[in-house]
């Protein structure tokens, strides 16, 4: 067999990585964050603003949460989901079901802990209860937009890696600045369509509305700037008004 070097001499097509059993990786939220500094060591930036788009708000969070003297201010381009700031009155499918299951796992046989009560009362409590509203809400959703009959397009493996991983961040005591496209702008496939566009942007206001209101209302330090009909790069879509917040923001920081 021939021996590998190194993971960059690795080069095959992509196909060849789909028949491979690649292992589970622990690439949580924290792993992400303890990137982002050490490239800040690296660079010997001193508590410098940090900026993410989408995902990335994850990063920011963690390492706003867990160093927030290793940087002067966050700016979420877009990426304030709940994959950056946890509401528990809204919850997260994704979140609260990847909680769930680890918590299950803790279940199975030889991994149950000597005292299982506290496990047992937070599933029963908590976590159960929350993941049986995130399927009501998803009924709810189902029944208003029918599931498209297109196969379902697996996951990335790194991004699979990363929603496993993710956290529920409810304080962050840094300076923040947020934009949030709310609605979005229409997809190409239904602006010519009234019914469905008008369907688009109701569900996207009160989706995203819900999820700005409850991040500026659970973070004090955070200042939301709502962009209507912005895309969700909203950098490109919006370029005049991001700069201008940010420009603004990065002025009063200490």
């Amino acid at each position: 067999m021939r021996k590998i070097r190194s993971r960059h001499s690795l080069k095959a097509p992509t196909s060849s990585f789909r028949a491979m059993k690649l292992p589970a990786l622990t690439y949580g939220a924290a792993r992400l964050g303890d990137d982002v500094l050490a490239v800040v060591d690296a660079l010997k930036l001193d508590r410098p603003a940090l900026v993410g788009h989408s995902r990335a708000g994850e990063e920011l969070s963690s390492v706003g949460s867990r160093y927030p003297e290793r940087v002067s201010g966050l700016i979420y381009l877009d990426a304030g989901y709940a994959y950056a700031f946890y509401d528990p009155s809204q919850g997260d499918l994704n979140i609260d079901l990847a909680d769930l299951q680890k918590k299950l796992a803790r279940l199975e046989p030889g991994k149950l802990p000597r005292d299982p009560t506290d496990l047992v009362r937070d599933l029963l409590s908590r976590s159960l209860p929350t993941f049986e509203r995130d399927l009501q809400e998803m009924q709810k959703n189902l029944t208003a937009v029918p599931p498209s009959s297109a196969e379902p397009t697996p996951l990335p493996f790194a991004d699979a890696a990363i929603r496993a991983g993710a956290q529920k961040f409810t304080d962050i005591r840094v300076p923040i600045l947020a934009f949030f496209a709310i609605p979005h702008a229409l997809p190409a496939s239904i602006k010519n369509d009234p019914a469905a566009s008008a369907a688009f942007e109701s569900r996207d206001e009160a989706f995203v509305g819900a999820q700005a209101k409850a991040f500026e209302n659970g973070l004090p330090s955070a200042r939301v700037v709502p962009l209507p009909h912005a895309n969700h790069y909203v950098f490109i879509s919006n370029a005049a008004d991001v700069l201008r917040e940010i420009n603004a923001f990065v002025r009063g920081l200490h």
